[in-house]
């Protein structure tokens, strides 16, 4: 005679193992191992001198984006920037965009120049004109619907920001 299956024996261990496994997109740090968006090695200053010397040169401004590789909503808000048509086309058209690395405190001089926009969480995003005065500080958790960016706010945004033409 078989002996009937005890549910809860039979499923605690792939619960257990359901557990563990990162939720992807939750904003927690995760281990399953993502693309590095951020230079964790590259010089905020610098990087922000030269985004200002093309944003001059071709009448744009500069969007600074605060962020960490560890940071599951700036790889969203990084992925959104890349995979949305008409994000992507504004960011093109109206801007150079930075991403400057702020994990463990790198670039902290720069976080305090601009006014400590990591006040606000990851990421931050601050828009610059080609002087690079700053225009405005955007906590992108007022760009979030749910589990994402809403495309229209940002979009919205972006488009508020952009240089007249």
């Amino acid at each position: 005679m078989k002996t009937p299956l005890d549910p809860i024996r039979f499923m605690a261990p792939l619960l257990a193992g359901w557990l563990c496994l990162p939720v992807i997109g939750a904003g927690a740090p995760s281990t399953l191992s993502r693309p590095a968006i951020y230079d964790e090695q590259m010089d905020g200053a610098k990087q922000i001198a030269s985004a200002l010397a093309v944003a001059k040169k071709e009448h744009k401004r500069v969007l600074l984006q605060f962020g960490a590789n560890w940071c599951g909503w700036c790889h969203r808000l990084h992925h959104l920037f890349q995979t949305a048509p008409p994000i992507a086309a504004k960011l093109k058209e109206a801007y150079v965009v930075v991403l400057v690395d702020v994990n463990k405190d790198h670039n902290a001089r720069i976080n305090k120049q601009y006014g400590n926009p990591t006040q606000h969480g990851l990421p931050v995003l601050v828009i610059l004109d080609a002087e690079g005065k700053t225009l405005v500080t955007q906590d992108t958790g007022k760009l979030e619907a749910g589990d994402h960016h809403d495309p229209a706010k940002v979009l919205a945004f972006l488009t508020r920001w952009a240089p007249r033409k």
